[in-house]
């Protein structure tokens, strides 16, 4: 498969650059401005996540990228998250075939079961059912996916027998990516449904995950399943300098930590564990060069397809956010294809 690198966002609500909290409404304008801004700079992804939050506008991921879609040409669009465990699948995979249909083939999904928990009393499920929700939803959505007419009982919505589901997928299929965070059990789930894996790095070195690659392609290949293409998503932020980079950053990143933080009981984080997450870690901050280098040596490392850069963090100004993807486009993309050609990938 060809490298492709990505740009992802939740849709955190932003300050303005007099540092005011802007209103949701307006966070929501801005997300599809950046997404536009991705396809106009080269970027292959675009893709948003779904919370149901104060501190996030995205509630509902297809309507944002039938909106950038209707306004780009060649940029693929998806979800960074879907919290399938509280949606039904085949309303998701109908918002889906209908986003790839107005796009020309363009959507894909990310199914998952998300960083946050509040979908589960908004929709009226029960976290006791936690498991067997991620497990039979997925095992739907993988059929929805796969076959024209599907059958399934499960327990957790009502059977399907011989049913056709609308809009279907003009042609080809639906990208489907199964995000996991560092359990085992979803990476086997992932490679027993044939689905495409995306490793959600977000703290300490990328090198770690390799283990989870490697179970995954070892999983395929036992349950005699084709290769599929392994991503990676981590935050990060870029500015002409490294230093510019992370003077921007660090004061939204903290306070959204802090914030998150105080809701699971971590410490408070500093100013000291910031600079060692960017230099060892999986923050990908600084210039584009710095960035690009980082970038291109996860890659290496674990032999990944996809590369997404989550670039919203915090309240981080719109205006920036506009920047970083510029550079992204511009500097890093091209810059960690020419690291990429120096030297092959570590086979896994």
């Amino acid at each position: 498969m060809t490298l492709e690198l990505g740009l992802d966002t939740f849709g955190d609500v932003t300050t303005d650059d007099a540092g005011l909290p802007i209103p949701q409404a307006q966070v929501l304008r801005n997300v599809v401005e950046e997404g536009v801004l991705a396809d106009q700079v080269g970027i292959d992804a675009f893709s948003v996540g779904e919370h149901h939050r104060p501190d996030f506008a995205i509630s509902a991921p297809e309507v944002v990228l039938a909106a950038i879609a209707a306004r780009t040409s060649r940029i693929r669009l998806g979800s960074a998250v879907t919290v399938l465990s509280t949606d039904d699948p085949v309303r998701v995979f109908q918002r889906f075939s209908t986003i790839h249909a107005i796009s020309s083939g363009r959507a894909e999904v990310t199914i998952g079961r998300g960083s946050f928990t509040e979908s589960y009393p908004l929709f009226g499920y029960d976290m006791a059912d936690y498991e067997i929700l991620a497990e039979e939803k997925t095992d739907l959505f993988a059929r929805l996916v796969r076959d024209e007419v599907v059958t399934w009982s499960g327990r957790t919505r009502s059977a399907l027998d011989r049913v056709r589901v609308y809009p279907p997928i003009e042609q080809g299929t639906l990208r489907t990516w199964v995000a996991v965070g560092g359990s085992p059990q979803s990476v086997l789930r992932a490679a027993g449904h044939g689905l495409p894996l995306m490793l959600a790095i977000i703290g300490g070195s990328p090198t770690r995950f390799l283990p989870y690659v490697q179970l995954y392609r070892k999983a395929l290949a036992d349950a005699g399943q084709p290769a599929q293409p392994v991503g990676v998503h981590s935050p990060g932020h870029i500015a002409d300098t490294d230093q510019q980079a992370k003077d921007e950053l660090w004061p939204h990143y903290r306070d959204m930590m802090n914030r998150i933080g105080r809701e699971r009981g971590w410490a408070p984080i500093g100013r000291d564990s910031f600079e060692r997450e960017v230099e060892h870690g999986a923050l990908y901050v600084g210039s584009p060069e710095t960035v690009a280098r980082r970038i291109a040596a996860t890659i290496r490392a674990l032999g990944i397809d996809r590369f997404d850069l989550k670039y919203a963090n915090g309240t981080l100004p719109h205006s920036v956010l506009m920047k970083s993807i510029e550079l992204y486009g511009t500097k890093v993309a091209p810059r960690v294809r020419e690291l990429l050609a120096e030297e092959p990938a570590a086979a896994t």
